[in-house]
């Protein structure tokens, strides 16, 4: 008879050597995915920021310019009407005058025409001076400091996006303006600096990209996530509690609770259909106002909202409807007094994440026109901000990304980054309240 073979528990066989190895090689795979996902992330900011940021500056000219009385009231009779009917065009010998003095002052010699010299100022910038003059009657006949946007081309070249070789076809701008922009930058005539305008401002033609601002669409924005809160959240929720707590358990709820799931994987462009169809060509509701796209947009969160808000009911353990039901509470009271308080944070959570899911929603709002060029102010009210039309961030960022002026493509970069500070502070808030209402069982 032969020796039984001995072994130790320390010694490993062949098995567990195999089931050892198996292991390490899952846990590289998973560290492999992760680092992969990190390194597309990290990726996909610095894409973003790089493209971006140049959006949030922008390049200035300082100008001493002369308001002279013979061009904006030769009778000196101070008669608002009558300056108001001095044109931009009447505005514009003003500014080339006022770009020549400061290259006097400065000490450059320029053989450029004056046409030339004041091209170099935004097409905003006589708009803007007009705009002052009418606010500011008494300031005519006196010289005064203004500080004008620089053209998009003006810009560009200062921010290495435009250079003297991707010029050569350029109408807008030749080799002698640049060299002129090179003697005003270093005279302090013409700077960058931040340029809060692109935070609070409107939208601006194909002329003026360097105008252009994401604060309208903003608003947009605004106003319809009230229309969705005001609607998606007290009838999700309602909608919700009655599915899980007070509905019979039937083939009706069965195919409602079928539905709102379908309902939840629907594309969005489908609900930009219907809100077509439905709130603009059968309701006649004003076309691109952000009251149809909260509606369309509240119809796309719906679903969201009820399947995190039923999952939230069920995470309340059963034990506490037991509880208040044998204290003597009726069922209303159980859930709306005991489980609706325990529930509230996840509610909340899923709230908060349907909203954000919604502000960053592009497809429904385009088929409902919300594309448009809006260069108007803010709204003044409630009322002229929901029916108004206006545009939103991310339909205001596709149309930017759309023309061909390489502007625009700088500022849909900065769009995204203001997007996705909103969404980024709409999320932590979802994590900061369940964090703040969590009960662990």
């Amino acid at each position: 008879m032969s020796d039984p073979v001995k072994t130790s528990l320390l010694t490993l066989d062949a098995r567990t050597k195999k089931r050892n190895a198996a292991e390490t090689r899952f846990r590289m795979y998973g560290l492999a995915a992760i680092g992969t996902g990190l390194a597309m992330l990290v990726l996909l900011l610095v894409t973003i920021f790089g493209n971006g940021l140049g959006a949030f500056q922008q390049t200035f000219v300082t100008l001493n310019v002369p308001l002279l009385e013979s061009k904006l009231d030769k009778k000196g009779e101070r008669d608002l009407a009558k300056i108001k009917k001095v044109s931009t065009f009447g505005y514009a010998p003003l500014l080339s005058q006022a770009m020549e003095d400061a290259l006097a002052e400065n000490g450059i010699d320029s053989d450029l025409k004056a046409k030339k010299q004041a091209a170099l100022l935004s097409k905003s910038a006589a708009a803007d001076l007009r705009n002052f003059v009418i606010a500011n009657t008494d300031k005519i006949g006196e010289t005064v400091e203004f500080t004008f946007l620089a053209n998009s081309r003006v810009d560009g070249y200062l921010k290495n996006r435009v250079t003297r070789t991707s010029i050569a076809d350029d109408k807008s701008i030749n080799a002698e303006q640049l060299d002129l922009v090179d003697e005003l930058v270093a005279a302090g005539v013409i700077k960058k600096r931040f340029n809060i305008s692109f935070i609070t401002g409107a939208d601006a033609s194909d002329q003026r990209p360097e105008a252009a601002g994401m604060g309208v669409a903003m608003m947009g924005s605004f106003f319809m996530m009230l229309v969705v809160l005001a609607l998606a959240l007290p009838i999700g929720v309602a909608a919700s509690i009655y599915l899980e707590e007070f509905a019979p358990k039937n083939w009706i709820t069965d195919i409602i609770e079928v539905n709102i799931s379908n309902l939840a994987a629907v594309p969005s462009i489908v609900f930009g259909i219907l809100g077509l169809a439905v709130f603009i060509n059968y309701m006649h509701l004003p076309q691109s106002a952000p009251l149809v796209g909260g509606l369309v947009l509240t119809l796309m969160t719906l679903p969201t909202i009820i399947i995190s808000t039923r999952a939230s009911l069920k995470s309340v353990p059963p034990s506490i409807r037991d509880a208040a039901l044998g204290v003597g509470a009726s069922k209303m009271q159980s859930v709306f007094h005991h489980v609706l308080p325990l529930a509230a944070p996840g509610i909340l959570t899923g709230t908060i994440i349907g909203l954000a899911q919604a502000l960053g929603e592009t497809a429904p709002l385009l088929l409902i026109g919300m594309i448009g060029f809006i260069a108007s102010n803010a709204p003044d009210s409630v009322a002229s901000g929901l029916l108004d039309p206006n545009s939103a961030m991310p339909a205001q960022i596709y149309e930017w990304a759309k023309r061909a002026d390489p502007a625009f493509y700088e500022r849909a970069w900065g769009g995204i980054i203001i997007l996705l500070a909103f969404l980024v502070t709409m999320n932590t808030i979802a994590v900061l309240l369940r964090r703040r209402f969590e009960r662990r069982w």
